[in-house]
């Protein structure tokens, strides 16, 4: 199993980045990132200690963890430089908080997003249709998540998904461990969202395709 978008004390989640890794290890995971929230306010204090501590993490074996940031309720018009600036600090995963039908995210984000250079749109409620063919146009991956009342919107999500051909993966959204869910939990709540088997396996095959390229 691999998450890649996971929260430490650095924003809303419960664990220090070391014990985020660790907890993840021994649920199994081979791979996270750690995406904490982000706006102008805290991305240059925030990014650069989650960069170092996922390179020492990685060092040591086990898990490969791998930093990033999720933009979160930005207005749409700063996305763009925030991701920017993301990756000019060393993030390798860049995620948005998409609009979440559970969350008062402002108009625009998915489409500002997705317009600018990021990795993955998190949660991003009911997509549009020039929402997912940009997505597929970009390479940007569309987020089918477990986690509660952002997933409300996965079946509609995979349904814009497969219209316009954009790439799914899979996250948790993790904040405590125990929203590491298993392989095979993971593989059910995709189904359930509409997905067949050979459409899940591809998701999974994608989340390790994304890990391949932000360690390189």
């Amino acid at each position: 199993m691999i998450d890649l978008h996971t929260h430490s004390i650095f924003s809303d989640g419960d664990l220090i980045p070391a014990e985020l890794a660790q907890r993840a290890h021994a649920a199994g995971y081979k791979a996270l990132a750690i995406t904490d929230h982000v706006d102008q306010s805290n991305i240059d204090f925030i990014l650069p200690r989650i960069v170092k501590v996922c390179s020492l993490i990685t060092k040591t074996g086990g898990i490969k963890v791998i930093p990033g940031i999720e933009i979160t309720h930005v207005a749409p018009v700063y996305i763009a430089a925030l991701a920017d600036e993301a990756r000019k600090l060393g993030a390798k995963i860049i995620v948005v908080h998409g609009e979440t039908i559970v969350e008062p995210v402002p108009a625009g984000t998915n489409l500002a997003a997705l317009k600018s250079s990021i990795d993955i749109l998190a949660h991003p409620g009911l997509l549009t249709e020039e929402e997912s063919r940009l997505a597929a146009k970009k390479g940007i991956y569309l987020e089918i998540t477990t986690r509660k009342g952002h997933n409300y919107a996965n079946g509609h999500v995979v349904q814009m998904a497969r219209k316009f051909k954009a790439s799914l993966i899979l996250n948790n959204d993790a904040h405590s461990p125990a929203d590491f869910v298993s392989g095979k939990m993971a593989a059910d709540i995709a189904r359930g969202a509409g997905l067949n088997n050979d459409e899940v396996s591809a998701m999974f095959k994608n989340s390790q395709s994304i890990v391949r390229k932000a360690i390189l």
